[in-house]
């Protein structure tokens, strides 16, 4: 699409609008200064772009209903078969509908998308294709990845294998509930705020959020970028290093990966769990609606640990209680800003950008009474400070998160991994439409408060299956340090093997 030249009345009202004084002769000179800068942009329109190529064929797919979708997990069914050998050769994955897969619709959960189609593959796509994994389609998600709840996409609510009519938890939600239902071996989710972790906790899953990184965001939506993380979620400890193995490492796009050390994830199972020194995060079983037999299924899942050879002993990180706080600047004018008016992509570093996604994108401002209400709740109070305080919040929290980190930093000197309940809550019933926007935004946000932290602070962070309660999964979570996944992997492997999850 060509820019056309600003009118002098284009300019006046704009100039109006941000305050600044223009005469009518002012505008008219101003219209032929930017004239060659005019010329310039359709240089670029009319340039071919760069993006990478598209290796493995598909069809388009098609939207599995009824019977075919008990859960409403699927988004779009469409197999793409990768490459004849390699480590996920027999290895079926679905794909989170944030993520692009090319020539398959794509709706991040919201009506405003629908329709819009990718011409890439996400990196974390080709990846797996590459290494011999058969992708069979795209998982519903939450609208924009706006919810730790499975109950704002468009389409309807993703309900839980374990329980129909409760959460399966979000965003990542269609992902855990067809890993849990057994419809696939692996999935890919995305993590902003616990958005891999909580629909594995409430799934019974293995679901890891790896150092802020290690894996490309190349070709996935984006929320925010200094808090977007993609990784795998499974049903066995195992598939998950496995899956990382072939996901991980830098791919010349992503801003996000700086100084990336990758490492043999699965020869790390093995290392059982003697001489690990484990932290029980005090902080982490302090919030006012975190559930009993949560806190004491978790509890004896460190009791587990030590049983198992490990030092277990309780530490504590005072800030922990108020990392949401320091995160909820980041996260809201993040939504808001780079997510919404940017466009999907904002500007100012040097992404892949595909701006098919960008243009389409742009719809929701024709269409904005069709987003979800946490969508709406975001955009209006991310607007609301930006226009009246600036982005200094957003500065200020960059700059502290600096020593959260340090603070979780210190205790990780002394012990090798943080452990706390994923989440607060189990699973709970999916709210009704009619149930009101309170209710919608409570179960939306309600389990935050132990995995929000470790986006901003970029730890390495798995939820991990460790019991069931009133018939439904809980999850233990372990943090690691940085670029520390095999710790991770050796604990939750020997945690795994010592019994079934199921009746601990």
């Amino acid at each position: 699409m060509a820019v056309t030249a600003p009118t002098p009345e284009q300019f006046l009202a704009l100039a109006e609008d941000i305050g600044l004084d223009l005469s009518e002769l002012d505008a008219k000179a101003f219209v032929q200064l930017v004239q060659p800068t005019i010329n310039d942009y359709n240089v670029v329109d009319a340039m071919a772009d760069e993006l990478p190529r598209v290796k493995y064929p598909r069809t388009p797919g098609y939207r599995p209903m009824g019977d075919e979708n008990p859960n409403n997990a699927w988004y779009y069914k469409s197999t793409v078969k990768g490459a004849a050998r390699g480590k996920l050769k027999g290895k079926t994955v679905a794909i989170k509908d944030n993520i692009m897969l090319a020539g398959v619709p794509m709706m991040n959960g919201s009506a405003t998308m629908e329709g819009y189609i990718p011409e890439i593959d996400a990196t974390v796509v080709t990846r797996i294709l590459d290494a011999g994994g058969e992708i069979l389609g795209k998982a519903h998600c939450e609208a924009f990845c706006c919810s730790g709840g499975s109950h704002t996409n468009v389409t309807g609510p993703v309900h839980n294998p374990w329980r129909h009519g409760f959460s399966a938890g979000g965003s990542s939600s269609g992902s855990a509930a067809l890993v849990a239902a057994g419809e696939v071996d692996m999935a890919l989710g995305g993590d902003q705020g616990g958005s891999i972790r909580i629909p594995a906790a409430y799934c019974g899953l293995v679901g890891l959020k790896p150092t802020h990184g290690l894996v490309p965001y190349t070709g996935i939506m984006p929320i925010e970028v200094t808090i977007d993380h993609t990784g795998p979620m499974t049903a066995k400890v195992h598939d998950n290093a496995l899956m990382l193995e072939a996901i991980a490492g830098a791919d010349g796009f992503d801003p996000r990966q700086n100084n990336v050390r990758t490492k043999p994830y699965t020869k790390a199972r093995d290392g059982g769990v003697a001489g690990l020194k484990v932290g029980v995060l005090s902080e982490g079983f302090v919030f006012e609606n975190l559930e009993p037999d949560v806190a004491d299924c978790v509890r004896q899942a460190a009791v587990r640990l030590q049983d198992l050879g490990a030092e277990v002993k309780e530490v504590s990180v005072p800030m922990h209680l108020v990392a949401n706080a320091i995160g909820t600047p980041i996260g809201v004018e993040g939504i808001a800003g780079t997510m919404m008016w940017g466009d999907g992509y904002g500007h100012g570093r040097g992404d892949l950008y595909v701006p098919s996604l960008m243009d389409y994108h742009r719809g929701w401002r024709q269409r904005v009474n069709e987003l979800a209400d946490t969508v709406k709740v975001y955009l209006l109070l991310g607007t609301y400070i930006t226009r009246r305080h600036g982005f200094r919040y957003y500065g200020k929290s960059t700059n502290i998160a600096r020593r959260l980190t340090a603070a979780y930093d210190a205790v990780l000197e002394d012990v090798d991994l943080l452990l706390m309940p994923t989440s607060t809550v189990k699973a709970t019933p999916l709210p009704e439409r009619m149930d009101g926007l309170e209710e919608n935004f409570i179960r939306a946000v309600e389990m935050f408060a132990n995995t929000a932290p470790f986006d901003v602070t970029h730890h390495p962070a798995m939820s991990l299956p460790c019991g069931l309660r009133d018939g439904l999964p809980v999850g233990v979570q372990l943090v690691g340090r940085h670029f520390d996944e095999p710790t991770i992997y050796r604990a939750a492997y020997a945690f795994e093997q010592s019994g079934n999850w199921c009746d601990m």
